[in-house]
């Protein structure tokens, strides 16, 4: 592969196609704390960003070194999205059922959890590593880069739609942020087993 529009192209749709499901999530959280300022929503789009950037070096790193031991544990990656969204989902959703609609104050996502979340709906993006196999090492780096600048943009345009959503929902917002990463979490499952 060589340096050219179609190089920057293509790594801007990449990163357009991994970033939806941190778009849904981001939703979630943006629903869950309608009230966040522009430093959280760009810690919390910068943390998905990374992590969809991340996984892809990881994925080209084991190309180039470990490949039969990925091939294995590739065959994780969906049930291991699926239990990392239920458990956060879950979460979301029954503390949202247990404040019963009462607004308690801002109840915001904690850095375990968005860490989980960066890392559940990334994990997929480690096969990026083997589409990208044959680019060079500071190649594969920037095509990394634009997947993070694109999954950004995209991250928070979804915490600022559910923050916008958040407030009219307001205490039902962590109940419908639990539904909505459950239902990611069950449909990287469905989408990686089938």
């Amino acid at each position: 592969m060589e340096w050219n529009l179609l190089f920057f192209v293509n790594s801007a749709f990449l990163g357009v196609g991994l970033a939806m499901d941190a778009f849904s999530v981001s939703l979630a959280n943006g629903l869950n704390e309608p009230h966040m300022g522009n430093r959280r929503m760009c810690g919390i789009a910068g943390i998905f960003a990374f992590f969809q950037a991340a996984m892809p070096m990881i994925g080209w790193v084991c190309v180039h070194t470990l490949v039969q031991y990925f091939t294995t544990f590739s065959r994780f990656i969906p049930w291991i999205a699926l239990i990392l969204l239920l458990v956060i989902g879950g979460k979301m959703l029954l503390d949202g059922i247990k404040d019963d609609g009462v607004e308690t104050g801002e109840q915001g996502v904690g850095m375990t959890a968005l860490v989980l979340q960066g890392i559940a709906t990334s994990i997929d993006a480690l096969s990026v590593g083997f589409t990208i196999a044959e680019y060079g090492f500071f190649m594969a780096l920037v095509c990394a880069l634009i997947i993070a600048a694109v999954t950004f943009v995209i991250c928070m345009a979804g915490l600022y739609l559910g923050k916008t959503c958040g407030t009219a929902f307001a205490g039902r917002a962590s109940i419908l942020g639990g539904v909505i990463l459950s239902l990611i979490g069950i449909e990287i499952f469905v989408a990686g087993v089938l």
